[in-house]
């Protein structure tokens, strides 16, 4: 009996599959992209498999300067502060991980882990020593690659790893999350909202507003009137503020309303922290600073 000779060949994948699909194989990254965006409007690929790809893509590309944390932005705590002082920065911030840093933000010693603070919590807690928590820091340079950090970090089992620029010094932070925002967009954590919701009151004048949301429900919620004739969404007006497509940390005031970014990648702005300045519920608020 003879075998068919189709059955001793590998699979064809996919992406194989698609190139045969077009007759063509790309020639390079941007003949890539036409052919995935037009398998797109083909209906062979949805938006977010889409958007992956071009996120897989991107990460090849760039460098850990591109989405890192600057310095400035960095949440810290010091190797000589008391539990007094650190608890409240590790509640405020919601973070899982703080730099240590010794003189000045330019020289961090080590990782402090929120979750190392719990036994310290309590009528029968030991003796608080922050030398008895540091955990060692990961050190890359600004030039890194995103894929080349990315597989380190999962070798390495890290999430986080301190920059630092040519003379040595921490120029900003980067995390695991960050890199894989560039791939998936996006992920939900602490602010996540409730089905279809855009805007989350946490207290009296502190908001967190999905950036998508219009301008024109973000002037009904708060009684605002921001024009929407350049831009759509508030994120479009933070960004029209600015300048520039922010990066996460970055803040801009407009108005009676303070704009912090919690989240953003390369491609656009995801999450707003809104404060509004208490007592004043009038005025016009398009204006800057």
């Amino acid at each position: 009996m003879t075998d068919d000779p189709s059955s001793s060949q590998a699979p064809i994948g996919w992406l194989e599959r698609l190139f045969l699909a077009f007759g063509a194989e790309p020639k390079d990254r941007e003949q890539l992209l036409g052919l995935l965006r037009d398998a797109k409007r083909r209906s062979l690929l949805d938006t977010d498999a889409l958007s992956m790809i071009e996120g897989v893509l991107e990460v090849a590309e760039l460098q850990v300067r591109d989405i890192m944390i600057p310095r400035a932005q960095m949440v810290v705590v010091s190797r000589d502060d008391p539990l007094e002082e650190i608890l409240p920065v590790a509640v405020e911030s919601a973070h899982s991980r703080f730099p240590v840093i010794g003189d000045d933000k330019g020289e961090v010693v080590g990782i402090l882990l929120a979750k190392d603070l719990l036994k310290y919590c309590g009528l029968s807690a030991p003796r608080f020593n922050m030398r008895d928590l540091l955990r060692s820091a990961v050190f890359v340079p600004e030039s890194k690659r995103l894929n080349v950090l990315l597989k380190e970090f999962r070798a390495s089992h890290n999430h986080m790893a301190i920059v630092v620029d040519e003379y040595g010094d921490a120029a900003g932070l980067v995390t695991i999350e960050d890199v894989l925002e560039q791939i998936v967009g996006e992920i939900e954590d602490e602010y996540d909202f409730d089905e279809g919701a855009s805007i989350l009151k946490r207290s009296e004048n502190a908001y967190t507003v999905k950036a998508h949301t219009s301008i024109e429900d973000f002037n009904d919620y708060f009684g605002a009137d921001f024009p929407d004739g350049d831009f759509d969404t508030i994120g479009g007006l933070v960004i029209n503020t600015m300048g520039h497509l922010p990066k996460r940390g970055e803040s801009v005031r407009r108005g009676r309303f303070h704009f912090k970014v919690l989240r953003s990648d390369s491609r656009r702005t995801h999450l707003l922290d809104v404060r509004v300045d208490a007592g004043e519920q009038t005025g016009r608020d398009d204006g800057g600073d």
